[in-house]
C-alpha cells in the first residue's frame, strides 16, 4: 500500500478526464497527492479534493490567510 505509482500511472490519471470534476477540480481517491499539478501543466497546483488530508491543509491555508488579514488591518 505504501508503494508509490509510477510516473505512468500519475500521467495517466492526470490525463483522465474522469479525475477532473468541471474540469478545474481534481478529484481521485486513489491518488494520495496531497498537491498533485494543476491540469496545465506548469502552472502550479491544485488541490486533490478525494484527499481529506489535502482539504484539511487547504482550509488551513485559507484560516491562515484570513487571521493574517484580519490582524494586519489592526
Amino acid at each position: 500500500m505504501s508503494e508509490k505509482p509510477s510516473k505512468e500511472t500519475l500521467a495517466q490519471w492526470h490525463a483522465d478526464p474522469n479525475n477532473w470534476k468541471w474540469g478545474l477540480f481534481y478529484y481521485n481517491k486513489a491518488d494520495k497527492r496531497i498537491f498533485p499539478p494543476k491540469r496545465i501543466m506548469g502552472m502550479g497546483w491544485t488541490i486533490n479534493f478525494a484527499n481529506r488530508k489535502s482539504i484539511i491543509v487547504f482550509l488551513i491555508l485559507i484560516g491562515l490567510i484570513i487571521g493574517i488579514s484580519f490582524a494586519s488591518k489592526r
